[in-house]
């Protein structure tokens, strides 16, 4: 079985899941991980709201909201929620600089606002 098969079925399945209970949170962080192996970024960024919504003092779901506005090519909103995770206390600065999901918001100018709070 080629991977993108084996990824079809699981998304088949959590959907399933998902339908049982929709704030399963193992699922919807399953969901989001295939969105952004498929490029469906629309999805991911849906998934992604409803793991912030459901926690919404975790640093790593802002960061993912971050990611997903990133590759949307909302900068605005991507940059809100990246300052969201820092201030929650996202920690792992040294990624923000490499992440390739958030080159889109490193090519501006207002990077440099984050870059300020967090002292690249």
């Amino acid at each position: 079985m080629k991977n993108s098969e084996k990824i079809l079925k699981e998304k088949t399945f959590y959907e399933k899941l998902l339908k049982i209970n929709p704030n399963f949170l193992e699922v919807l962080f399953q969901m989001s991980s295939i969105y952004i192996y498929l490029k469906d970024y629309k999805n991911a960024l849906k998934i992604d709201k409803k793991i912030a919504k459901l926690l919404p003092f975790d640093p790593i779901s802002y960061y993912n909201l971050a990611c997903d506005y990133s590759m949307l090519g909302d900068i605005e909103k991507s940059l809100k929620n990246l300052k969201i995770a820092i201030n929650l206390g996202f920690k792992n600065i040294k990624y923000i600089k490499k992440d390739p999901d958030l080159k889109n918001i490193r090519k501006g100018k207002k990077f440099k606002e984050i870059e300020k709070i967090i002292n690249i």
